[in-house]
């Protein structure tokens, strides 16, 4: 409404000027004091009627033309003020659809925070320990058959042992399929020492020194879970001087 508040002044004060333009244009009244001056009075009236005419006629089209200059401007001003509310009301909806974004990319970063600790607390609390066994029992499997494969070799013929190195010997082949379910994967045999990668358990003197670090004997073996080192490979490995 403070928009429109000029617009009615203007109006006002235009309304007052015709107003006043209106009666200067009336007649001033006659006072008949002879029958000679009254009738000289009328006949002198007759040509100031004709130019009132004319002036009223001046008068409403200049009343008529404020009236249209005034529904113009009266038009004019509401449509600037609808179109500022237009603009507020676009602005809100832009602010709530940020809003709703940024509240989005919390969520879905909450979610993937979750996410990766349910998997780690699944990993690291259930998992873990279970593949830790996993890992002792494959060790002593293979403990078990060495002790087999060299009694069968001591053995003359194939008898009862060699048969049971062959069956253990598939057992191994099962638990280590099971191991990769469980992205468990061996290190691969390496002809140098890695610290990352090995422990060394014994050391055998070396001749030359381009023999220092190099690995006689793999004594156990290592496993990668998850793309770390769960169990370093025990090794044997030279040393020079």
């Amino acid at each position: 409404m403070s928009k429109l508040e000029p617009t009615v002044d203007e109006f006002a004060t235009a309304m007052q000027q015709l107003s006043a333009e209106a009666a200067k244009s009336l007649p001033t009244a006659v006072v008949p004091s002879q029958p000679e001056m009254a009738q000289e009075k009328t006949v002198e009236t007759v040509p100031s009627v004709d130019g009132l005419d004319s002036r009223l006629k001046n008068l409403e089209q200049s009343i008529a033309k404020k009236i249209e200059d005034l529904v113009a401007a009266v038009g004019q001003n509401k449509g600037q003020d609808l179109t500022v509310r237009f603009r507020k009301i676009d602005d809100q909806l832009s602010a709530i659809r940020s809003t709703e974004s940024v509240n989005q990319r919390l969520f879905d970063s909450l979610h993937e925070e979750l996410l990766k600790y349910r998997d780690n607390f699944l990993h690291e609390s259930l998992q873990k320990p279970f593949i830790h066994d996993l890992v002792h029992l494959f060790d002593d499997l293979n403990s078990l058959a060495d002790q087999l494969r060299n009694s069968a070799a001591a053995q003359k013929g194939r008898g009862n042992i060699a048969q049971w190195r062959d069956n253990l010997e598939n057992a191994i082949h099962s638990l280590v399929e099971i191991l990769h379910r469980f992205d468990v994967k061996e290190i691969e045999a390496k002809e140098t020492v890695d610290r990352t990668l090995h422990r060394v358990v014994n050391y055998e003197p070396a001749d030359f020194p381009e023999e220092d670090g190099r690995i006689v004997m793999r004594v156990k073996r290592g496993f990668f879970w998850r793309d770390r080192v769960i169990r370093p490979e025990e090794v044997i490995a030279k040393r020079y001087g």
